[in-house]
Formats: C-alpha cells, structure tokens, sequence
C-alpha cells in the first residue's frame, strides 16, 4: 500500500452510492472532490460536468489534484431510451479513462453491476470466471458489461491501475428506487400480490457496504498480489510454480460465517464443541467445551477444495495460465461480486420492508393471505400489459423482464472479495432496511409538510 494518502475524485458523488462513498472518505479524513451534473451537498469541492467529455473531466481532474478516480455514475435502471445507457455509461466511462491516462491519475475504481453476468436464468453461488451476459436482458446491464471491460484493459495503461466492483441489488438510506417502487406497491394495498413460489434466493446489498468494498479497493489497488506474474508466457499447467507461502496462507485460512442478521452460530470442531452424553468425557472436556463457549477462540478448520473450486491451486494455476500478466490473488485488473453474504427469499426482502412501514403507518394495511401468481402466467399477464402499453403510447412497471427478474435465482460467491479485498460486510439485511425505511420516511414526511404550506 502506498505510503502517500489518495486524493479522491468521486464521479457521481450526488448520487445514491457515490454519496455514502463521499462520507466514509471524509469520515477517515481523506481528500475528496465531486463531479457531477447536479451539486446536491457542499461539503466537498465540486466540478459540474459532462463525464462524456473527455477535456470536462481531464480539466476538473489537474484542478482537484486526483490521484484515485472513484467512477460510480449511471443513469438508474428501467429508463425508456436505452442510447442513454451506452452515452454515459460506455462511452462516458471510456472518456474518463482517457482523461486518467492523459492526466497520470494512478488508480480507478468503477462502479459495475452483478448483473454484467445475468441472462435470464438461475444463479446459483455465481463467482468471477462467469462470463460477460451473451444475450442481456437490456440496456443498462449491457452497457455495465462493456463499460467494465474497458475498465478492465486499460489496466496498467500508462501507470493506471484499475479494478471493478459488481453490487448486487443495492439499498439503503437515500435509495430512490427500491423504496420509491416497494411503496408504491404498499400505499396501492397491493403487497399481497405474489409472482413466483418465493423459493428464489436473491442478494441484495446495503450501500454503506459496497461503499466499504470501493475504499477497501482503492486501499489495496497498489498492493503487490502474493505472488508476482509469471515472467514467461506459460504453455501447460505444469510450467506454472507452485502456491507461495502468501498465497496459500490467502486461501487456506478459514474465513468466519456471516451471521449479521441471523445471530452467531458456532460451527462444533474437534478442538471446540458442546460435550455430548459421554460414557467416559474426553480428558481434556473442560477446555473442549470451554473453547466452544469462548467467542475470541479462533475457528482452525481446514479450507477443503476441489479442482472446480475458483481458489484451489488448479483453479489458481488455471487463471495464471490463461492471463499470466494478471495474478488471481491481486486487486488490479479483476472484478469483485460485492453482496451482503445474506442471500434472502425474493419476496421476504419486500415483505420485510413492507412491516417496517407499518410501524409508520400502524391503520394502513390489514392483514391478508399472499395472492400468488406462477411466474407463467405473470409472463403472460407482463406480456399483454407490454402490448397495452404500446397501443396507447402509455409507459408500464408490468414488464416481462421484471417477472423474471422476481422469479429467478440471483445470489452470488464474495469469497474471493473476502480474501482479496479484506471485505466484511458491516450492516445485515434486517438492520439496513430499518435504516433505509426510517430515512426514507423522514424525507416523505418532509415532503408532506412542504405540500401543506
């Protein structure tokens, strides 16, 4: 890590996420400029801007003396012009590319999107060696797709180093997308209506966490990988040398449950257990039992993998040989799933926000049993809304896309976020949707009071 600190430039920083980024920066004391089209805060010098031009963003970079370009801007998802995706987030993020080359900025760290991998079927424990989407659903994910790619290759191009971050389903406090739909559903007494069996395991993740994930990756971006790249090209498996010392101590080393929400849950080893009925107990009982119960003892169990493991020694060794240039175990040049580690039924995320709100709003809702439709006939009822909506020249939430992204199997594998990045997520799901509700509301009660006067 370097020992001189960043000078951060936060592109999106009125936004959403790029917002929690800005204040955990100025948290830790760091130096952080914004850019974006509307100044929404005035804590931070700001430079308002097209990101699409290249000079707009190379002028506001020599101003601000950036040394780390924090790339989080993105028209949000489900617009009707999908040409607006590819301006900004394609050819937007190739302009600040080139404005970091011709300025020596030395690191940036993009903003992607989980779902660069997401064609319409389940996924199920999705990690890294996923391909891009061969057929994208639409515009927003395909566009995140490419923009990621170019982040990507133009690593170490002319000193810029660079890495890319996927969140899945983002949401928190200052969210203007989940909560503006979910209450939408709510205030229309529709939270009964159910697409799909709700046996679909979905990830969703609190924003002050992936913007914990984009610091820990601007940190670590000039980290030296455990191991350097292969110096000569190799041909076969067998002309890769072996694991060093540092990587294996990277990927053999158990990592702790996630338990946020669901509370701590022990895993019983042979070194710490609950004591069963015993004829004779072992001689050494009391510190079996004793480790057991003490929460600072430290989980020794062996990691086991497999050849199809992304971590083994084969999976590594795979990865060396097909880009040597790139060691798997480093931050530059690679992509992280960033999620909550929480994957949770589909509907129970809604439902779970849907209660929250009925402690703001106790006489709303009465209670009724979930009307469910399978996800064939939501398919089939999405599609005749399409159509309506094209015959009259009207816009519709009822979309096909939407169906399937309800019904399908999104969650994804953070070990190697966890391993690389030194990520943790902090806020578990239920503690995130009370803090996502509760400032949502005060901004709704806001809103009110400025009607009434």
């Amino acid at each position: 890590m370097s020992s001189t600190r960043d000078v951060y430039f936060v592109i999106g920083g009125s936004g959403f996420l790029g917002r929690h980024i800005v204040q955990q920066l100025l948290a830790r004391g760091d130096i952080v400029s914004v850019f974006d089209i509307v100044q929404r805060y005035h804590d931070t010098p700001f430079y308002s801007g097209d990101m699409t031009d290249e000079d707009v963003v190379a002028d506001a970079l020599r101003k601000s003396g950036t040394t780390c370009i924090i790339h989080t801007a993105s028209p949000p998802a489900g617009l009707p012009n999908p040409d607006i995706y590819y301006k900004v987030n394609v050819n937007g993020t190739k302009a600040v590319i080139a404005a970091a080359v011709a300025t020596g900025v030395r690191k940036l760290v993009f903003t992607s999107s989980a779902s660069v991998v997401f064609e319409g079927d389940d996924l199920a424990d999705a990690d890294e060696r996923l391909p891009y989407a061969e057929k994208p659903l639409d515009a927003y994910n395909d566009s995140k797709a490419k923009a990621e790619a170019a982040v990507l290759k133009a690593n170490d191009k002319n000193g810029l180093i660079t890495v890319a971050l996927r969140p899945a389903g983002i949401f928190g406090p200052g969210d203007r997308q989940v909560m503006t739909g979910l209450f939408d559903v709510y205030d229309k007494g529709q939270t009964h209506f159910q697409i799909g069996d709700n046996t679909n395991l979905f990830d969703y993740t609190y924003v002050g966490n992936v913007a914990k994930a984009h610091l820990l990756a601007a940190d670590k971006l000039t980290t030296p990988p455990p191991a350097p790249p292969i110096s000569q090209p190799p041909t076969s498996l067998s002309d890769i040398p072996p694991l060093t010392d540092a990587e294996l101590n990277l990927v053999d080393s158990a990592l702790p449950s996630i338990n946020i929400t669901t509370g701590k849950h022990r895993v019983p080893t042979c070194e710490a257990r609950p004591l069963g009925p015993y004829v004779t107990p072992p001689p050494n009982a009391r510190e079996i039992e004793a480790a057991f119960k003490n929460p600072n003892t430290i989980d020794s169990r062996p990691v086991l993998r497999t050849k199809f493991d992304a971590l083994s020694e084969y999976g590594i060794n795979h990865s060396k040989l097909e880009n040597p240039s790139i060691n798997p175990l480093q931050v530059a040049g690679q992509a992280f799933f960033i999620t909550n580690g929480e994957p949770c039924y589909f509907w129970d995320f809604a439902r779970s926000v849907w209660n929250e709100l009925d402690k703001y709003f106790p006489d709303k809702r009465q209670p009724r049993s979930p009307f469910v439709f399978s996800r064939s006939v939501g398919l089939v009822l999405a599609t005749c809304a399409e159509w309506f909506a094209w015959i009259t020249g009207r816009e519709t939430q009822f979309t096909r896309f939407k169906v399937t992204f309800t019904c399908t199997e999104r969650w994804h594998n953070i070990e190697r976020a966890r391993r690389v990045l030194g990520y943790e997520p902090d806020v578990g799901l239920k503690e995130g949707i009370e803090k996502m509700v509760a400032s949502w509301y005060e901004e709704y009660k806001a809103g009110n009071h400025q009607q009434k006067h």
